[in-house]
């Protein structure tokens, strides 16, 4: 289990891959966990250094008090690559961890060879307040049933969810090992997001991705995205919903290898 400490607090994080190779890092979305990258970790790391880990207050890593924000996150990541002498790297993230690379490529552009959003927004219009609101009530409720059938619908798509039953049980039990402070803490940091106005200022090679079925973040919210970061690439994923990177993680891993590899220094 690796475990380092930065601005005060203890890391979980992973290494997969050749040492002499680019790095790329992944940052989770709200309730997913380094494991959530499986299907990643093991596309990329024949071609990549791949670091996925645990951001403050998520499963392995410390669960600090709060509050957070995704300025903390971004400090967080910076001194985690420092303390890993990695000085630069492919920055990618899902939803919550797509916002937080879009604060770091903005904080700390020396550091990004590229950017890589996924499934993530700039701002909150009304809808997405709102729907943020039942989530943060149903977090508040401490009851892990209640929190995983409200975000349940807004996740996945309609066809992964009829397929995939066996896979959702095991979520199920997954959410009762939450720590429901801590998440709250993250969705607080979340309902707090306001980058639009800042985004011209990323000047990183960018890939924006989104799922044709995304309800929760959608097609408007990566436009947006891609239309402020000057020459940022964007791609819909077709038949698929918000957790773009479990659906389709064939098209998700080969729209990022393709991207990616335009943009490295070193490729073992």
């Amino acid at each position: 289990m690796a475990i380092v400490n930065v601005n005060g607090v203890n890391l979980y994080y992973e290494l997969h891959g050749p040492d002499n190779a680019d790095v790329i890092v992944f940052s989770n979305g709200i309730f997913m966990s380094t494991a959530s990258w499986g299907y990643q970790i093991a596309a990329m790391k024949e071609h990549f250094r791949v670091l996925v880990y645990d951001c403050r207050g998520m499963w392995k890593s410390e669960h600090p008090a709060g509050p957070y924000s995704m300025d903390q996150h971004a400090d967080d990541l910076s001194a985690l690559l420092l303390a890993l002498d990695i000085p630069s790297a492919h920055v990618a993230g899902i939803s919550y961890g797509g916002e937080v690379s879009m604060t770091f490529a903005i904080k700390y552009p020396h550091m990004v060879k590229s950017l890589i959003v996924s499934s993530s927004v700039s701002q909150l219009d009304p809808l997405l307040s709102a729907i943020g609101q039942s989530w943060t009530a149903a977090i508040q409720s401490g009851n892990p049933d209640t929190l995983f059938e409200v975000t349940l619908p807004y996740n996945f798509s309609e066809s992964w969810i009829a397929e995939n039953q066996g896979i959702l049980d095991a979520s199920r039990k997954k959410y009762a090992e939450m720590d429901f402070t801590s998440v709250g803490e993250l969705m607080a940091a979340f309902t707090r997001l306001d980058l639009t106005g800042q985004l011209k200022q990323i000047n990183a090679p960018t890939l924006v991705l989104v799922g044709e079925e995304d309800i929760l973040k959608s097609r408007k919210y990566a436009e947006i995205i891609a239309d402020e970061i000057a020459d940022a690439e964007l791609i819909i994923i077709p038949h698929a919903g918000h957790a773009v990177c479990l659906e389709k993680p064939a098209s998700f891993n080969s729209a990022i290898l393709g991207f990616v590899l335009k943009h490295c220094e070193v490729v073992s």
